[in-house]
Formats: structure tokens, C-alpha cells, sequence
């Protein structure tokens, strides 16, 4: 068996202040170090332990990392970061309140922006202070493959590389794994991994520093997946066929 933990990024001051935030690069709140250091709490106390862990770029999903791996006494491990792993960028709308934002274009539209499987965002220019362009972290991606506003359908496409290229050979070797990343990106290898319809991933909530387990086998296909909770204990995730989808459907619990 093969143990992989994904792990969103504590609550960020953009979480707190309900503003769309995608790859503009904002810290954690205090009560998100709180959670974080929660969430290495209950894997310390499940037994878990890690040989390797990756990462994104942004700050809030480093830091994030970085207090687990201190509270786990696991400094030393070695960490990758990739830009792959980023949140869904969002475009235009990064930096915006979510409720200003719905009033003024009505809640349909900015609902479709939000929670829809391949609607994007309007795109932010290049100019925009909001755009990855003059950042040096993507400076080897080339202007023309940065995203200017992405669905969850796109962000699930740049992840899903890095899945099979950098964490697939780690699971394969025997390494216990750890995935430090956003709500989003974390949604794209849950689709992958479990075969959520299109219409139902976006309704799957990863809440924030509450780590998600999926113990996998050899084919690294999921034997079981569930949240850690207090005492040691789990939540079970199942996945039920509904009429109008496929062989997965929406979470039972």
C-alpha cells in the first residue's frame, strides 16, 4: 500500500477577508498557523511520517508546510516546489471581494466563475499587477504558457503533469508522500485520482489544514480516502453513482 496526504494551506488573509485570491502570493493568518499546527497534531498522533513532500510556490501553501514538517521534527526532508501546483488562477477577478463581485455581475454568473467545471474567469491583462508575467518564479515558463484566468478543468490539466512526473515516481519508489497545495489544485487530483464526474468535483469542499489520506496500491489506484480527525479517528469519503453520472458521483459524507 501506498500512503499519499494532500493537505490545503491554512486560512490565508484573503480567505479571512473573502477575496478571490488564485496566484497572487498573500500569507497565512494566525488562526491558519492555529489550524496547520493542528493538522500536524493529528498526523503525529495517527503515526503518520513522510520521506518526501512537494509543494507550490505560494507562500501560504510553504508556510503551511514548513510548520507542519517543524511540528513533525521533519525539517530535514526533502521539499520540491512547482508552480504546477499552484491555485486556479483567477484572472481578472483576483483581489476582488466574492460578494461585491456577485452583486455586481449577479450571483448566476460569478457562481459559473467559481464553482463550474470548464468556465474560466474573465482574464487579467499582462499588465495587470495581478498577472504572473514580470514574476521571476515563472520566468522559465514562457509568457505565452502563463494562464491568464483558469476554469477547474484547466487548472486539473496543468496538475495532473506534475502528479504523473514528479509525485507518481515518489509513490512508486515507497516514499510516503505529502502534498502541501490549494483547494483547487488538491480538486484536480481528487478527480483524477477517484474519477469524479465533471459536474460533481466542483462541489467537493477540502476545508483548509484538515489532512486528506489516500492509501493507494501498487497501481497507485485508491483502495480508501478519508480526513483525519481528533483522536486518531477518520471521516470516511465515499463516492455514490447518482442518474446522471457516471461510475463516481457526489461525496456521501
Amino acid at each position: 500500500m501506498h500512503r499519499l496526504v494532500l493537505l490545503r494551506h491554512g486560512q490565508s488573509v484573503w480567505n479571512r477577508s473573502d477575496l478571490f485570491t488564485g496566484w497572487t502570493d498573500v500569507d497565512l493568518t494566525e488562526q491558519g498557523v492555529a489550524e496547520t499546527r493542528h493538522a500536524a497534531g493529528l498526523m503525529k498522533q495517527a503515526g503518520f511520517d513522510f520521506d518526501v513532500a512537494f509543494t507550490s510556490v505560494l507562500k501560504r501553501a510553504i508556510k503551511t508546510l514548513d510548520i507542519v514538517l517543524e511540528e513533525m521534527d521533519r525539517m530535514w526532508l526533502p521539499v520540491h516546489k512547482h508552480w504546477r501546483l499552484n491555485e486556479r488562477h483567477y484572472g481578472a477577478l483576483q483581489g476582488l471581494n466574492k460578494t461585491e463581485t456577485a452583486a455586481r455581475h449577479g450571483a448566476d454568473q460569478v457562481f459559473l466563475w467559481r464553482r463550474s467545471w470548464d468556465v474560466p474567469p474573465p482574464p487579467v491583462e499582462p499588465e495587470d499587477p495581478c498577472s504572473a508575467v514580470s514574476d521571476r518564479r515563472y520566468a522559465g515558463i514562457g509568457r505565452a504558457n502563463l494562464p491568464r484566468g483558469e476554469s477547474l478543468k484547466d487548472t486539473t490539466d496543468r496538475v495532473i503533469p506534475f502528479w504523473e512526473e514528479g509525485i507518481c515516481p515518489a509513490l512508486r519508489l515507497g516514499a510516503r508522500v505529502l502534498v502541501s497545495a490549494h483547494g483547487n489544485s488538491l480538486r484536480g487530483l481528487v478527480k483524477h485520482l477517484d474519477k469524479v464526474p465533471d459536474q460533481d468535483i466542483p462541489l467537493f469542499e477540502i476545508p483548509t489544514s484538515r489532512p486528506l489520506v489516500y492509501e493507494l496500491g501498487a497501481d497507485l489506484v485508491p483502495l480508501r480516502r478519508y480526513f483525519l480527525t481528533e483522536g486518531g479517528g477518520t471521516e470516511e469519503i465515499t463516492w455514490t453513482r447518482r442518474e446522471d453520472s457516471g461510475p463516481s458521483g457526489v461525496v456521501a459524507a
